[in-house]
């Protein structure tokens, strides 16, 4: 008996080897099935037709088939003709009986007495008699006709007397005549019954020749049905081959790779419609992280230079206007506290929630970067905020009206040495939130501080990947000198549903 032990690793083993034969096997399979689908129809269709050729061809060739030789002793049956059985004899046929003579359809005969002796005719024959009698004399002539007849019609025997013969001899005549007729009688009814007998007997001879007849003809079909053996020596060919099966085999291997090609290049072409739909959401998710990362970077760095200038600001107003040092401190206060959320916000979740916030808090961080700008600027620069109440909890990206705002002052009104007016708006057209920054500066790229276009690149790319085709920024030139830049999203509030 076997100890558990060595069951339980050849159980493991012989699973293993399983195993390695599953993944082979499949390995094998989708290797097939993709060079099914790579090869095109023509040239499957082309190879088809030559493997069902070639297996045609080679079939019947070694090592498919083979055929051997071997010497046999084995008894076989033969036919052998049976002997013909013996025609039966043939039954005499019975002789005709002698038709029996009816005194009523006897022709009869005549006797004569006179004196040439006693004459006896036939009635058939009486023509011919009656030549011969004329030609004998007229003695029998007168000796008939002058003579007397015994017995009128006695069984057909007429008797012609002499003349002169007296009643004596007439009674013992005609006693004769009625004994002649009943032996004749008597007789005639013997022989009746012989020819019955004898053709009973030939009926009962015919039936026992039918029976002969037909037991030699059974006898004659046993015996051809006989066969007698013999013994028959020599050599015997067998033919043995497994190419029989293999057009067959090549048929359904056909068949078969038909229905892999059809079926698998669907499955193929879902796998690859997958694996581009997810490699594409791997690189829009990238894309984002980028731009993200991006607007964090801008986000933390907060200008410096913005920050440097408003601190020395800050610095010399201090000594020279206390009360506005004190206004302008309190606006960067104001700003780092709208800032700093959106800070942590993106670098910590990548944009916060699905890279949206309220529109008022864009408002919030904008207020006090243009009080700061205002005090540095003074009177070249003037603002106006124009955002209903209602549409401050309105979805919108975060840091694009921020971005907006400092590109049209860096590059349109602070240039401009009288300055101009920044006018920020929100409305929504036609079910559709739209934010507009539109300064009166020097106009889009005319400025010799015109920068490389990469902040409204990245306000491109990140509606993209927000709103798709339904989230738009156009750039246009203000009627009244300057740049109106505006952006396009779904209106939807943040709390609630879409407008």
């Amino acid at each position: 008996m076997n100890p558990p032990a060595a069951t339980a690793s050849t159980t493991q083993l012989w699973a293993e080897r399983w195993q390695r034969f599953s993944r082979a096997a499949l390995q094998g399979f989708h290797a097939y099935a993709n060079w099914l689908v790579s090869i095109s129809w023509r040239r499957f269709i082309v190879l088809s037709l030559l493997l069902l050729i070639v297996v045609g061809i080679v079939h019947d060739l070694p090592p498919f088939t083979w055929t051997f030789t071997e010497r046999i002793e084995s008894s076989e049956p033969r036919r052998v003709d049976s002997p013909r059985p013996p025609r039966p004899p043939v039954a005499a046929r019975a002789p005709t009986p002698p038709r029996p003579v009816s005194p009523d359809r006897t022709e009869g005969v005549d006797i004569s007495i006179g004196p040439d002796g006693i004459r006896i005719v036939p009635r058939a024959a009486k023509s011919a008699a009656s030549a011969a009698s004329a030609a004998s004399g007229e003695s029998a002539a007168s000796a008939t006709a002058g003579g007397d007849t015994a017995g009128a019609d006695r069984g057909g025997v007429q008797i012609t007397l002499p003349a002169g013969a007296n009643e004596a001899v007439r009674a013992a005549v005609d006693q004769a005549l009625r004994e002649a007729q009943r032996e004749i009688e008597q007789a005639m009814r013997e022989a009746q019954q012989d020819i019955e007998e004898a053709r009973r007997e030939t009926e009962a001879a015919s039936r026992d020749a039918e029976a002969a007849r037909h037991d030699a003809e059974v006898a004659a079909s046993a015996l051809s049905d006989l066969e007698q053996r013999t013994v028959r020596r020599g050599t015997r060919t067998t033919r043995i081959g497994i190419g029989d099966l293999l057009m067959q085999l090549s048929v359904l291997w056909v068949l078969a790779s038909t229905i892999i090609k059809i079926t698998y290049k669907g499955r193929m072409q879902a796998e690859v419609k997958a694996a581009q739909a997810t490699e594409t959401a791997e690189a829009e998710s990238l894309k984002r992280q980028v731009v993200e990362a991006r607007m964090a970077a801008m986000q933390a760095q907060v200008e410096p230079h913005f920050l440097f200038n408003t601190l020395a600001s800050i610095d010399h107003l201090i000594e020279t206007d206390p009360p506005r040092a004190s206004q302008m401190q309190k606006n960067l206060i104001a700003l780092l506290r709208a800032s700093m959320p959106t800070m942590r916000e993106a670098t910590g979740n990548g944009g916060g929630n699905g890279g949206v916030r309220e529109l008022g808090r864009e408002i919030a961080v904008i207020r006090p970067y243009l009080e700061i700008l205002k005090v540095r600027m003074e009177e070249r620069l003037a603002t106006v905020i124009a955002v209903p109440d209602g549409l401050l909890s309105a979805e919108f990206p975060p840091m694009m009206v921020q971005t907006l705002v400092e590109n049209a002052i860096k590059h349109g009104l602070e240039p401009k040495p009288e300055g101009g007016q920044l006018r920020v708006t929100a409305e929504i057209v036609h079910g559709k939130l739209q934010v507009t920054v539109a300064d009166t500066g020097l106009g889009f790229g005319r400025a010799a501080t015109a920068g490389t276009g990469v902040g409204l690149a990245n306000i491109r790319e990140r509606l993209q990947m927000l709103y798709g085709p339904k989230g738009v920024l156009t750039v246009a030139e203000n009627p009244g000198g300057g740049t109106v830049v505006t952006i396009t999203v779904p209106y939807k509030s943040l709390g609630g549903e879409a407008a």
